[in-house]
């Protein structure tokens, strides 16, 4: 079967990862001892674009170094509660056997970035990750995007977006290259499909069959 890629980049949460609990209950645990509240799922949704950093800097002030570290500490500590979606590692492993660059383009920072990877056991299938901390100006910016086909010297038509929101969609169209929606744990689910990706999967199992059929 013909290849129709060179690069593949993968966004991590809602992707790869089924994390967005953790983030929720995160923001949350600072929430509740820094600002005295609760924020529902769709704030803490409304916030997410920047960086962790960035946003506890904006939330909590002067008390952004103490915040800074509870959140961290909380993340790691409850990291029971994020889990790699089923069939991922062996998408990873089957791009890995065919010597495919692989990146990461998410706006997670590095530290949560790496956490999750890591604590996953998927961090070393990457050639590049970029995170919300290492571009000037985040998603729907394709900045990420163009740093992965730049250092890899990869034709834009010839690397393919894996992501869940409309911020992938949107950076992947910027970038000039082709987009695959994953549907199975979408929070923007129904604004994704009004975007016309070039692919839409809703299960694991569909995006793994394509690739093994096209790479």
């Amino acid at each position: 079967m013909t290849k129709l890629f060179d690069g593949f980049i993968f966004d991590i949460d809602g992707t790869l990862t089924s994390t967005n609990q953790l983030i929720f209950d995160s923001f949350n645990f600072i929430a509740k001892k820094y600002l005295n509240k609760i924020f529902t799922d769709n704030e803490v949704i409304l916030m997410f674009g920047p960086p962790e950093n960035d946003i506890l800097k904006r939330l909590c002030g002067e008390n952004y170094e103490s915040a800074r570290k509870d959140y961290f500490n909380y993340y790691i500590e409850n990291h029971w509660k994020a889990e790699l979606y089923n069939g991922i590692k062996e998408i990873l492993e089957h791009l890995k056997s065919k010597n495919y660059s692989i990146g990461i383009f998410t706006g997670k920072g590095r530290d949560a970035s790496l956490i999750t990877l890591k604590k996953l056991g998927v961090d070393h299938y990457f050639d590049m990750i970029v995170t919300g901390d290492d571009v000037e100006n985040y998603k729907p910016s394709p900045e990420g995007i163009l740093q992965f086909t730049s250092k890899f010297k990869l034709k834009k038509e010839r690397v393919l977006m894996i992501g869940d929101s409309v911020a992938d969609v949107k950076a992947s169209r910027e970038a000039g290259i082709k987009i695959v929606s994953v549907l199975w744990d979408s929070y923007g689910k129904d604004d994704v499909k009004k975007l016309k990706s070039d692919y839409y999967f809703h299960t694991v199992k569909e995006l793994s069959d394509f690739l093994l059929k096209y790479s």
